[in-house]
């Protein structure tokens, strides 16, 4: 039997911007505890970002978050000794933190440059309905609609 899932743990918005999603960025770049690091490096995209497209850098990565963000997965179902690929929507929680994994997992992808660099050229690049996070949702659709078949098994 599973037990009680884990309380959700509420995270504070970022200094500068006043903004969830972005400290949660700066959570998920972390790493080894170098918090002040990973900060500095969301700062720094933030301003590249602002200087590349002379638009609100708030605005764009709310905006690479809403595009990249699947509505759709699929989820594996157990049923009679067959798994089936069975495509459920996604919550809106999880759909940021997918978009922020693929955005990160594709921005340290990319070839050279620094890493406020890369993560500058992915949000703009996922703004615009383009890059690898965008191909990634892309696919995570197809999977949803190749399997809309089994859609009755949903839970």
């Amino acid at each position: 039997m599973r037990r009680g899932s884990p309380e959700l743990r509420t995270v504070q918005p970022d200094l500068r911007y006043n903004n969830v999603n972005l400290q949660t960025m700066i959570l998920h770049i972390m790493q080894r505890g170098k918090k002040s690091l990973a900060t500095r490096l969301v700062y720094q995209t933030l301003d590249m970002v602002k200087e590349k497209t002379q638009k609100n850098p708030i605005e764009v990565f709310d905006t690479a978050l809403k595009n990249v963000g699947p509505a759709m997965e699929v989820r594996p179902r157990r049923v009679g000794g067959a798994t089936y690929q069975v495509p459920m929507e996604v919550a809106a929680d999880r759909r940021v933190t997918l978009a922020l994994r693929w955005i990160l997992d594709s921005a340290r992808d990319r070839s050279g440059k620094s890493f406020p660099e890369k993560l500058a050229g992915e949000l703009i690049d996922a703004a615009n309905d383009t890059g690898n996070a965008i191909r990634k949702r892309d696919e995570t659709h197809k999977m949803a609609e190749a399997n809309r078949a089994f859609s009755h098994y949903r839970l």
